[in-house]
């Protein structure tokens, strides 16, 4: 379930407002100085406000943390459904697909690194939650690949389709973790063709 986050605030929109400038703020400073290196202070000061203002919408760093891997997960979530054209059906909705996600990655680079990078730091209680929508990101790609099946697109069994959702996140958010080597190499859109063509074909066994 959710983890909830307590606010000393009533009102709902304010809250999202000043937790939005909470995450801004925090993954840049998390992405420079790391998540144990950071004080709550540093987040408000680049958030615009007091240390007493910050403390009225969370309880500690930790639940920053866990906001900004929600917020993320729920950003690349939403941005890749927007981009998906329920149109498309069998291989080419899956590069669509593939191409928006990669996409979403490339926008959303810093954001995504630090995630992966500190979400080891998160609670017991906020873990499972922000694994579960790794999980909910891998199904889109599966429910894709399992429509080209039922087209007769593709024959995969529910393993292989499993295999492949995995793959493609995976390869998707490299474009992220080894930015330092891949964006000297290529163009987003030149690291999309050539993972679309190898993914390809190794998905259709050609």
């Amino acid at each position: 379930m959710k983890k909830e986050v307590p606010s000393l605030v009533k009102d709902e929109k304010l809250i999202q407002k000043r937790r939005e400038e909470m995450v801004k703020a925090a993954v840049s400073l998390f992405k420079k100085n790391g998540f144990h290196r950071t004080t709550t202070r540093e987040i408000a000061k680049a958030s615009g406000f007091s240390i007493g203002t910050l403390y009225e919408y969370i309880r500690s760093k930790e639940d920053i943390l866990y906001l900004v891997c929600d917020s993320i997960y729920d950003g690349v979530k939403l941005r890749l459904q927007q981009d998906i054209n329920a149109d498309d059906s069998g291989i080419r909705g899956v590069e669509r697909a593939i191409t928006a996600y990669f996409k979403v990655m490339d926008d959303m680079q810093d954001e995504v690194l630090v995630m992966y990078q500190e979400a080891k730091s998160l609670s017991a209680e906020a873990l499972p939650y922000v694994l579960k929508k790794e999980l909910e990101m891998t199904a889109i790609f599966e429910k894709l690949l399992a429509k080209s099946v039922l087209e007769g697109e593709l024959d995969l069994s529910d393993k292989e389709i499993q295999a492949a959702a995995h793959n493609i996140l995976i390869i998707g958010q490299m474009w992220t973790f080894r930015r330092w080597a891949l964006q000297k190499m290529y163009t987003i859109e030149e690291y999309t063709q050539l993972q679309l063509q190898q993914l390809m074909h190794g998905i259709k066994g050609a």
